[in-house]
């Protein structure tokens, strides 16, 4: 029995399901830290509808660690993008106020204003999923584009 190959556009879909069902414990919607805090059960609904409780105290320590103005704009849980492009074990946090709370947390020199992004490394990986266990989650990314070799 003879198998065909239907080239990289096959690939590119098995890839993109893949990934898919790698992220289904994502949540549907990040929620602000403002709104988080008022939160009777702070938490949010995964796309897998699973619910996920964020810890009171992993909470506060993140407020007391940001400036209130940004507050609204922290959206949580904080994703930790792990992806081959960034380098063997290197994951990328995107946002402006995240990649503050991820300087502030690990104790690295702040970044300079208006950052959007911070590559942490595998020890700062875990340093930060160990200090906010409940407030990040892992998030699957892969470049999708075509290479083109020199």
């Amino acid at each position: 029995m003879a198998f065909s190959d239907d080239g990289p556009a096959m690939n590119k879909n098995i890839l993109v399901k893949t990934i898919q069902t790698m992220n289904q414990h994502l949540p549907s919607k990040r929620t602000n830290l403002t709104e988080l805090l008022t939160m009777e059960k702070p938490g949010v609904k995964g796309k897998d509808n699973t619910f996920f409780i964020m810890d009171r105290a992993e909470l506060n320590l993140i407020s007391e660690s940001l400036p209130r103005f940004l507050w609204s704009r922290l959206r949580l849980p904080m994703l930790i993008e792990m992806s081959p492009d960034y380098g063997s074990g290197a994951a990328r946090v995107q946002g402006e106020p995240e990649v503050e709370l991820v300087a502030k947390v690990l104790g690295k020199v702040r970044p300079q204003a208006q950052t959007k992004q911070i590559i942490i490394y595998l020890a700062e990986v875990r340093e930060l999923r160990r200090k906010l266990p409940t407030t990040t989650q892992y998030a699957f990314v892969a470049n999708l584009r075509e290479r083109i070799e020199d």
